[in-house]
């Protein structure tokens, strides 16, 4: 497997990462894209130059994966939206090769911080159907992956729960927020 950069000309490499976001949110996230031409939209719009869109292929070329970032706060944190992985692939550390090669472009770009947002739609965390109000950080504090929700996934990658947007998907639909420190090194900002 290689890891590399989806291309704008690349129509057949394209094509197979749009047909991967169909099929591999179709169970868990059916209406983020729920036919080919919503997909394809989303995989062109990751060559925009604020965007780095990487591919994870097979010596056949063929494409098992595919991560995009998104720059956002002038270049110092990048989303990393969207990551898919062939149903063929998984179990084979191909999300986390997509996920280590996007934290090292970020870097190369002087990005300080990966983040993400992972929606539960269909209860698959313990946040799910739940009025989070007012206490918010309680219900974040006790959460728990139901279902095998992919929040544990990116744990195991260094990334932390960083905060939940309640009902962002409706009333008890939370998006749960993740991040981690690609690039930098903590401490005090400088005073002005």
């Amino acid at each position: 497997m290689i890891i590399k950069d989806l291309l704008a000309d690349d129509e057949d490499s394209i094509r197979q990462a749009a047909k991967m976001l169909v099929e591999g949110f179709r169970e868990n996230w059916p209406e983020a894209w729920p036919d080919l031409d919503s997909a394809l939209e989303e995989v062109r719009q990751s060559f925009a130059p604020d965007r780095i869109s990487r591919a994870a292929a097979e010596e056949s070329g063929e494409v098992v994966g595919w991560v995009g970032g998104i720059s956002m706060y002038e270049g110092k944190v990048w989303e990393l939206h969207p990551l898919v992985v062939s149903r063929k692939a998984r179990g084979r550390s191909v999300g986390r090769a997509l996920v280590e090669d996007l934290e090292a472009r970020v870097r190369e770009r002087g990005g300080l911080t990966l983040w993400l947002g992972t929606d539960d739609e269909n209860g698959m965390t313990s946040l799910y159907g739940k009025d989070l109000y007012p206490n918010v950080l309680e219900h974040l504090a006790g959460i728990r992956n139901v279902r095998n929700h992919p929040f544990e996934f990116y744990l195991k990658m260094g990334f932390v729960i960083v905060g939940v947007m309640p009902d962002a998907n409706g009333p008890g639909k939370p998006d749960i927020y993740m991040a981690k420190r690609v690039g930098g090194v903590a401490g005090p900002a400088p005073v002005p």
